[in-house]
């Protein structure tokens, strides 16, 4: 029993971490779990994730965010429209890794809608003052957050199908 609270309480609010970097790649990942059989959705509202459509677009998606997210008209992650996108993934990632665990699903929601708001608003943060304190670029702390997002879902989706 706390193996499995400690994989809820850390690996879903992870993937909502990284989804709150960069809203694509967390659900690209999960679906390519789902996909490969390692995360156990099917008969479940879930199983379209487990289709080879699903990581296939997500991946597409993730893709033109890693590329958009280092353009200079590039709206904050914390406005809005972008919050509100990573708000959505966040949940829907969360409920997700939730049913793949035969968990809650509203929990999963919540845990995944927490990591969001800590990697939305502490990434933006911290990507800022990063810039700031090394006069770099701004892209090459992107290129950073990129590999944080992927690192980090896979890490989390160990977790979950471990």
């Amino acid at each position: 029993m706390g193996v499995a609270v400690v994989i809820w309480l850390i690996a879903i609010p992870l993937l909502g971490l990284a989804t709150g970097l960069r809203s694509m790649t967390p659900i690209a990942i999960v679906c390519w779990f789902a996909y490969h059989g390692d995360l156990s959705v099917e008969d479940s509202w879930a199983a379209w994730s487990g289709h080879l459509v699903s990581p296939i677009i997500f991946t597409v998606l993730a893709l033109g965010e890693l590329i958009v997210d280092k353009l200079p008209k590039t709206p904050n992650r914390t406005d809005p429209g972008p919050l509100a996108v990573r708000l959505l993934a966040g949940g829907l990632v969360g409920a997700l890794a939730a049913t793949g665990l035969q968990g809650a699903v509203l929990e999963g929601i919540l845990l995944g809608i927490i990591g969001v708001l800590v990697g939305a608003f502490g990434g933006y943060q911290v990507r800022r003052e990063l810039v700031y304190r090394y006069e770099w670029k701004d892209w090459h702390f992107a290129l950073m957050e990129d590999a944080i997002a992927v690192v980090g879902s896979i890490i989390a989706m160990g977790f979950v199908t471990a």
